[in-house]
């Protein structure tokens, strides 16, 4: 990890195609354009659940600041967590109800890494959170149907939890906003440090729960 005041009034690019994260960052208030990273993801690593989040995270912001070296880049990865394995974004619909099948009915972890780089500076940090999320037992007749609504198909885990999936969660504990897509509180803490400070960066981003 390595901070540097040298961020200070760059550009933020968001490395990340996600319409959730973006929307996460504009209600925080802050500035920046969106450059998707062209990175595969490997699910399949060697690794620990928080490790795999961080790495897929720092792998997409590396992929945009090889060609936007000025800017400071923010690289994100979302991953649910069952019996220790990880699940990224389903395959298919056939994927997606083993997933929900295997959330149906107990808890499982929610982990989003994020990497903030600056190729110019040096500056880097790598992170994750997580958060814990409890379903309550789901039917056929639910997975059926929310699988063909077509939410499920680009989320980690098979669902989105400010979606229809929204009533299938008993509780959570930890920050929400880490499910959706981006921790934003510790993003903000962590662009502070860089040298973001945002005026407009709204304080109801550091909440566990939705307003």
């Amino acid at each position: 990890m390595k901070y540097s005041a040298d961020c200070r009034g760059r550009q933020i690019i968001l490395a990340s195609k996600s319409p959730r994260r973006a929307e996460l960052l504009k209600k925080a208030g802050l500035e920046f354009t969106v450059a998707p990273s062209a990175y595969k993801e490997e699910m399949h690593l060697d690794l620990r659940p928080e490790q795999l989040a961080e790495y897929l995270a720092l792998k997409k912001a590396e992929d945009v600041a090889a060609s936007h070296p000025e800017a400071l880049v923010i690289g994100a990865d979302t991953i649910v967590v069952v019996d220790g394995i990880a699940l990224g974004q389903p395959a298919d619909a056939a994927n997606a109800r083993e997933m929900l099948e295997k959330l149906s009915g107990r808890g499982h972890r929610v982990i989003t890494g994020f990497a903030l780089m600056c190729l110019a500076s040096g500056a880097k940090k790598v992170k994750s959170v997580s958060t814990k999320v409890y379903f309550r037992p789901l039917s056929d007749e639910e997975i059926d149907s929310y699988i063909k609504s077509g939410e499920p198909m680009d989320k980690a885990g098979a669902y989105a939890i400010q979606g229809g999936a929204a009533s299938f969660v008993e509780k959570t504990e930890g920050d929400y906003y880490n499910v959706v897509g981006l921790p934003v509180g510790e993003l903000l803490e962590s662009l502070k440090k860089f040298g973001q400070c945002n005026p407009n960066a709204k304080e109801d981003s550091k909440r566990n729960e939705p307003v």
